[in-house]
């Protein structure tokens, strides 16, 4: 199962010489589908893999420790280093870039900046057949100039609470997912992911085509990031978050299963981010309408 996570939308954890390796056949972002690389057309998906046993109470593969495996508990740091690096970048941004009337222009260029550069880095190390660590990091911190640049003009020109409550907002989505995911309640098979691919794609072009309509007829462009259809489109984005967030967390399920390598954890980190600050946004936009109506 690929994820529609960019950084996992061109690597699947497949099963080669008995543990799992992130398949580096190419795709085009997170608009491209890939077949299931489990489903390999026989009754027993894991049969092709002498090491996999079944898990009679899930149904997930089960691998024997290997020397070098990626674990839990290298995801779990890797993804600790990485957001706290988007923390770390994005309260300093905060503190050292005011958006005050005399500052606003360039703080806000500076912080599109940083986004543009963290949107290279993203790309080039989805395009990489290994994890760079330093590349990924150095997006983490470009990106937390960003959103320290847009949090502190949000707090400051909308409403100071918005931050916190998107903030928390995005912690409980990701531990809802979390808890959905580990009771079963969320299973991710080949129609979700065809769910969620044909949904995001859909919310996508959308969103290019209202930026196209705000850039050359000005104003919200087809309306899509205010009033009532920007609540329902800051919805469906927060919804798409979280279905992201079932994708990874399969993908990794899966990948320590089959003992990928432990550097793969450095792009399950990537990956992780990568939606987390997807949700952040959608959250901080949709509060930001919401409040800006009181």
């Amino acid at each position: 199962m690929r994820s529609s996570n960019p950084v996992f939308s061109r690597r699947g954890f497949s099963r080669d010489n008995g543990y799992a390796g992130f398949n580096a056949a190419p795709q085009a972002g997170a608009a491209a589908a890939g077949a299931n690389p489990y489903a390999q057309g026989t009754a027993n998906p894991y049969a092709t893999n002498p090491y996999a046993q079944q898990d009679t109470q899930y149904g997930a593969p089960q691998a024997p420790a290997r020397s070098g495996a990626m674990t839990i508990d290298d995801v779990v740091t890797r993804t600790a280093m990485t957001l706290g690096t988007v923390v770390l970048t994005a309260a300093l941004s905060w503190a050292l870039l005011p958006v005050d009337e005399a500052n606003l222009g360039k703080s806000y260029g500076i912080g599109i900046g940083a986004a543009l550069v963290a949107f290279v880095f993203a790309i080039v190390q989805s395009f990489k057949r290994k994890a760079s660590p330093a590349l990924i990091l150095a997006y983490a911190a470009f990106e937390g100039v960003f959103l320290g640049v847009i949090s502190s003009t949000v707090s400051t020109y909308i409403s100071p609470g918005t931050v916190m409550q998107a903030v928390m907002g995005t912690m409980c989505v990701f531990a809802g997912v979390l808890i959905a995911y580990k009771m079963r309640w969320i299973r991710v098979t080949r129609r979700f992911y065809g769910f969620v691919m044909a949904a995001a794609m859909g919310f996508v072009l959308l969103m290019m085509v209202n930026l196209l309509f705000s850039v050359f007829g000005g104003g919200d462009g087809l309306g899509f990031r205010s009033g009532g259809l920007g609540i329902l489109f800051g919805v469906v984005g927060i919804i798409l978050g979280a279905c992201f967030l079932a994708l990874d967390f399969k993908q990794v399920e899966d990948g320590i299963a089959y003992g990928a390598p432990r550097e793969e954890s450095w792009l399950a980190a990537f990956g992780l981010t990568l939606t987390l600050v997807w949700i952040y946004l959608e959250m901080l936009r949709l509060l930001s309408i919401l409040n800006g109506d009181d």
